[in-house]
């Protein structure tokens, strides 16, 4: 006992001689580390366990990354790798030893062993202080990958196609060639083929920079603007409605240019000039190349590929056989295999045989005889598929044989298929819409759940296929002409999206039952078809027709479906035969006035008037047409301006009600307890005189209130989103513009009524400073600021903000927790452990703080995609750096202020893919963002070109 005694009383007299006497540091240092044994003992214990913190530290940081599909910083790995060899157990087991047996005065065998073990525990100390500082010294953890050579396409088995694709690919490393075309008829594999090949060229070594599909299926007119669309994607360029074609091009000829490329340009139906789309044309010297498949040899001539042509073969009966057996079920495989002699083998190899080695045929007949197990039903199967494919050079051969999967259908889904057909071949179809035409043609009951069944069904028979969005389908083109060839018994005219000018000739409306004229440039309907057979009518997107003529509905009198957005239209012509409608849409028109006997529609069930920005007055008709489901007026220039005229309780079977507001009282008595109030979709408020603040909570009983808009109210001084107490608020999308009075958003606490936005515009309000109300909404994907000239910060944030939101660390922090790994409350409060030297014990702050932080940090925008600020000349800041986890665009336009970006590092944006803005602003931001972000990111906005 008297041995810890004495050492313990002479170290401090020791080391205290040592650091007055003016010993040279070496000797100091040796003597230090033999007489301050104990002390530095405690040290190494101490040092190692913040080690081991701010490991944990880096290596979450590093795991995150790694989640985001980021690569690791090699020089955090080195230093990972380096703590892991730290080793003390030995050192810890000698000192034990020593402190059991040796004494300082007892040997001089003992005073050597310790001061061996007092240099190892100083060495060592210093090893760990070092790997401490070093790892709170790490600022990036890792670095964003670079884009995919290849955006790889959906895999799928393959039949037949091998020998197919070793001839492309010796095609395609011979430097001679530059184009290549591959050819065959419709449904053959081409894009099979393409989509295989595309995926393969992940894994080419060769140094290509990008590789582009391009599904063109142009059909009769090329649609530059989806090709255009593609290309943009691909390289991540912004994408401007408003830019010309023209423009376009050339900005994407200057953008490939810059890079080696590999395009694949899929179902070109007719030449075309790559350079009106912005593709540079291949070469040998830019090593540069271009893939295209075709129906037509001549095409792939045209195009450029007269040095290298690749056509496709039918598949061979083995592959074909495996390609239809790979489509049906288990049963019906069991039932073809069975030994029994029941010549289902038979059956199923006639109609093999029938398809003619087509791939297409074959997927979808298959599917469509995929449950047969009866020789009964495979008899009958065969039968309908019994005449032969001999020359494919067309289609029609092969609609006989893709029939069968529509013959499968019940009448009723066979109309529905049909309708597909009345969109135009490229592009998507919303499933709503359709549903809703559907219904309103009473091909299906009032229910929109039947509806989406039949979807699915045509989806799950290979007749729909799906898109990137659950709210869309699409039709494979090959389907679509069965459809059309089809349709013409059925007196369905079909001319969507062929670039008409004019109307079709009077015969051609006389038996029809359906005609489709949408996207088209028709600028005059001035004739008076005679079409008493007409049912359904759909002329949306003709943005130049501005005239129908007086009596062009005159013998419409069976008409039920009639769609006319998108055109200039500003009346609607005499419409009193139209007592079958049910479905009118007049959104986005320049119409002024329903005509004064609209009332007399009175099985109307579905009337859209949105966005008629001049439409003045519905004459009191849409209070009358009882039957109305569905009643759109939002952002109409028509509105409710007194209580009185808010008359439309009468329409009991109102299930969405989109409606403008123009007077504070009629708000009032819509949201108070209102009948409508819970038909309630989308509200536009527009200049409501005198109305100086919105409380949200006011709305309660517009349950399913979700797009608010409001507008021109020159008096409104506030909006108060307060805690959401009753039902859950469904407002997703949100919308301030013009209100220059407007200086305040109030938020309560969470959950508040805007827990659910998903989309915020502000824009011309100008008395607001910030908008740091932005801070607490959770789900917010879109902010989009604009307009807003005395808007100087985004989010204004104080220092105690700022403290908090990081934890608040500081003096009061640390007092608040309390003790921090076993120091007393003195040591925590000036951040000096016990025996450190002040460098040392700056380290250890640095560690806590940077630990508590990461620990603790609150996350503002956790599903903030895009930020776009235009034209606000006195931002300088948005908000200071944070984590935006799911961040993809921010988009800068009319900000000459603004020099910082809050981007933090990297790793707090891993999603990140560009920002957008002039190359003067660019040339602005602080050096920081730069070194950040890689050229790669930084989009220009172009000016004029």
């Amino acid at each position: 006992m008297a041995e810890p005694m004495i050492c313990a009383a002479l170290q401090p007299v020791i080391c205290g001689f040592i650091n007055e006497a003016g010993v040279p540091a070496a000797t100091a240092k040796r003597f230090s580390s033999f007489a301050c044994i104990k002390s530095n003992h405690k040290l190494l214990r101490k040092a190692r366990e913040d080690l081991q913190a701010t490991r944990k530290v880096v290596q979450g940081q590093v795991d995150l990354e790694t989640n985001h599909l980021n690569e690791c910083d090699p020089r955090v790995n080195l230093w990972l790798r380096r703590v892991a060899s730290v080793r003390v157990d030995s050192i810890d087991q000698e000192y034990d030893r020593l402190m059991q047996s040796s004494w300082l005065c007892r040997s001089v065998l003992g005073l050597g062993k310790r001061y061996r073990v007092g240099k190892k525990i100083a060495e060592m100390l210093e090893d760990i202080a070092r790997l401490n500082e070093e790892g709170n010294q790490f600022q990036t953890f890792a670095s964003k990958r670079l884009p995919d050579l290849v955006e790889e396409r959906p895999r799928t088995q393959t039949f037949g196609i091998k020998p197919v694709l070793r001839d492309l690919w010796k095609s395609f490393e011979s430097t001679d060639v530059s184009i290549i075309g591959v050819w065959g008829p419709g449904g053959v594999g081409k894009t099979t083929l393409l989509n295989s090949f595309n995926n393969e060229l992940k894994a080419c070594s060769k140094d290509y920079q990008v590789v582009i599909m391009i599904e063109v299926s142009n059909c009769r007119t090329l649609n530059k603007t989806a090709i255009q669309r593609t290309i943009t994607d691909r390289l991540g360029l912004p994408w401007d409605d408003r830019e010309t074609e023209e423009v376009r091009a050339r900005f994407l000829m200057k953008a490939l240019n810059r890079k080696r490329f590999v395009i694949l340009l899929d179902d070109v139906w007719n030449k075309f000039q790559l350079e009106d789309v912005g593709i540079p044309t291949p070469d040998s010297d830019s090593k540069n190349k271009l893939i295209l498949t075709s129906r037509n040899v001549d095409v792939c001539y045209q195009m450029g590929a007269q040095q290298s042509l690749i056509k496709m073969e039918y598949l061979e009966k083995e592959a074909a056989w495996e390609l239809f057996r790979s489509n049906l079920s288990t049963q019906a495989i069991t039932a073809i295999d069975s030994s029994v002699p029941n010549n289902v083998k038979e059956y199923a190899d006639a109609i093999v045989q029938s398809c003619g080695g087509l791939p297409l045929a074959l997927k979808v007949i298959g599917s469509a005889v995929a449950g047969l197990t009866t020789p009964r039903d495979w008899i009958l199967a065969m039968q309908a598929t019994k005449h032969d494919i001999k020359d494919l050079d067309g289609i029609p051969e092969m609609f006989h044989k893709l029939k069968y999967s529509y013959d499968k259908l019940t009448p009723t889904q066979q109309q529905c298929f049909l309708y597909c057909t009345l969109f135009p071949e490229y592009g998507s179809i919303s499933k709503d819409q359709l549903v809703e035409y559907w219904m309103a043609e009473e091909l299906i009951p009032q229910d929109p759940n039947r509806g989406h069944r039949i979807i699915s069904r045509l989806l799950s028979a290979c007749l729909l296929e799906s898109c990137g969005s659950d709210l869309e389908v699409k039709m494979h083109h090959i389907i679509r002409h069965l459809g059309l060839s089809l349709a013409v018994q059925q007196k369905i005219v079909v001319k969507a999206g062929m670039s008409l000018q004019k109307a079709p000739p009077h015969k051609e409306w006389r038996t029809a039952r359906r005609i489709s004229l949408m996207y088209n440039d028709i600028r005059d309907l001035g004739l008076s078809p005679e079409c008493k057979d007409l049912v359904t009518l759909l002329v949306q997107n003709n943005p130049h027709l501005d005239r129908l003529s007086p009596t062009f509905f005159q013998s419409m009198c069976s008409l039920k479906v009639l769609d006319l957005s998108y055109t200039r239209i500003t009346e609607l012509p005499f419409c009193s035969t139209l007592a079958k409608l049910k479905y009118l849409n007049l959104s986005h028109t320049f119409i002024e006035r329903l005509p004064e006997e609209f009332w007399m529609l009175k099985k109307l069930r579905h009337l859209d008037l949105s966005v008629t920005k001049a439409l003045k007055e519905t004459l009191d008709n849409c209070s009358k047409l009882y039957k109305l489901r569905v009643l759109n007026l939002f952002r109409s220039n028509y509105g409710i301006r007194d209580v009185n005229d808010l008359n439309i309780d009468s329409l009991r079977e109102l299930e969405f009600l989109g409606i403008t507001i123009y007077a504070e009282d009629v708000l009032k008595k819509l949201t108070n307890t209102h009948p409508l109030a819970k038909s309630t979709q989308r509200l536009s408020l527009r200049h409501c005189e005198q109305m100086q603040s919105i409380q949200i909570s006011d709305f309660t009983y517009m349950v399913q209130l979700r797009e608010l808009y409001v507008e021109l109210c020159l008096d409104l001084i506030q909006l108060i989103a307060d805690p959401d107490k009753g039902r859950t608020s469904c407002l997703e999308v949100l919308t301030l513009a013009k209100l220059p009075a407007l200086q305040t958003i109030l938020i309560g606490s969470s959950p508040h009524h805007f827990r659910n936005l998903l989309e915020i515009t502000v824009s011309h309000c100008q008395k607001l400073h910030d908008i740091t109300w932005v801070l607490k909404l959770d789900a917010l994907e879109k902010l989009c600021i604009c307009h807003c000239h005395e808007l100087e910060q985004v989010v204004q944030e104080t220092v105690n903000e700022v403290d908090n939101r990081k934890g608040g660390i500081g003096h009061s922090t640390i007092q608040r927790y309390g003790r921090i790994n076993d120091f007393s409350e003195e040591q925590e409060t000036h951040g000096l452990p016990e025996g450190a030297n002040n460098e040392h014990a700056n380290v250890y702050q640095n560690m806590i703080e940077n630990e508590w932080i990461k620990g603790t940090h609150h996350v503002d925008f956790p599903k903030l995609r895009t930020m776009v600020l235009t034209d606000l000349p006195k931002l300088t800041a948005i908000c200071n750096p944070r984590d935006f986890p799911s961040l993809e665009i921010i988009r800068v336009e009319g900000c000459p202020r603004l020099t910082t970006l809050p981007l933090g590092q990297m790793y707090e944006c891993p999603k990140l893919k560009q920002i957008c803005g002039s190359y003067d602003w660019w040339e602005k931001l602080e050096w920081n963002v730069k070194e950040i972000m890689e050229n790669k990111y930084f989009i220009p906005i172009k000016d004029g070109d």
